[in-house]
């Protein structure tokens, strides 16, 4: 039987960094392919019969660009209605009466059991370790996602991962923001719906680190981190913690770039981003 965890639970917690000055870690993720991989399928749309299409994540990511545009993808499109639409396991499904008397989880939570019973190299994503530290230790930590599910669903799905043991406790959330549900964007200030997901993750960070001063307290050696895989996202979480860095300059802040598996990260000035120390293998602490 193989194990669950590289990291047995038994480890040790270990203090903040700057816990001596009253400091604390704040963690903040990206979910698919960034903390983990789910199998999470798309659906095109043949533009004159409305014949679907299911597409993986990375097969999107690699034709986005072609579809209704160049061959062979010219005769199909996206639809966005949340429940039919191309991105509906993505949504929060509405569940019927019918739908609850058969237990019918929503989509987030049916891929995530799908993921779990493949080998944990196939659906641990870059970020895994961190965020299992992040947990493990009880750092605050936001889930900042595109996904639309409420964020009760999000608590959920992770729940999953206590009770499978791959996690050893429940997180110590400071925030969750889907920025595809509906309401959440107007929390965030896209009162027209109007805004794209790297704009929604920009304001999703202000609002987190925000969050944290207000719930923690302001600290000059509170730390703050994202880790992301998307490169558009990257770059406007950059531009996020550049203008917190110019409010609070004594405050650390960092991103973690995951794509295509990497781990980069940087620390980030007000007018620059400096790489930062190389990872070591056993390292977890990512914005400590």
């Amino acid at each position: 039987m193989t194990a669950q965890l590289e990291l047995p639970i038994e480890r040790d917690k270990e203090p903040d960094r700057n816990h001596a000055k009253g400091g604390r870690s704040f963690y903040f993720f990206d979910f698919d392919d960034n903390v983990i991989h789910l199998p999470t399928s798309l659906y095109l749309f043949e533009k004159n019969t409305g014949v679907e299409k299911e597409v993986t994540t990375r097969e999107f990511a690699k034709i986005s660009h072609m579809i209704g545009n160049s061959p062979p993808w010219e005769k199909f499109e996206i639809r966005i209605d949340a429940q039919k639409g191309s991105f509906r396991r993505f949504r929060e499904r509405e569940l019927s009466i019918i739908d609850r008397l058969l237990f019918r989880r929503q989509p987030l939570y049916e891929d995530l059991i799908k993921a779990l019973k493949t080998a944990e190299h196939n659906w641990k994503g870059p970020s895994w370790e961190f965020f299992w530290h992040a947990v493990h230790n009880a750092r605050p930590l936001s889930i900042i996602t595109a996904r639309g599910h409420k964020p009760e669903s999000i608590k959920e799905a992770v729940s999953l991962l206590v009770k499978k043991g791959n996690l050893s406790r429940e997180p110590n959330y400071l925030s969750i923001y889907p920025v595809s549900d509906l309401e959440t964007r107007t929390i965030l200030g896209d009162d027209k719906w109007e805004w794209h997901t790297a704009k929604l993750k920009k304001a999703a960070i202000h609002y987190s680190v925000e969050s944290a001063f207000k719930v923690y307290g302001f600290n000059p050696s509170h730390r703050f981190g994202m880790s992301d895989d998307d490169p558009t996202n990257i770059k406007l979480v950059i531009e996020a913690m550049q203008e917190l860095k110019a409010i609070y300059p004594q405050n650390s802040f960092f991103v973690i770039d995951t794509q295509n598996g990497q781990l980069v990260k940087q620390e980030v000035f007000a007018d620059s981003v400096k790489k930062a120390e190389p990872f070591v293998p056993a390292q977890l602490t990512l914005f400590e």
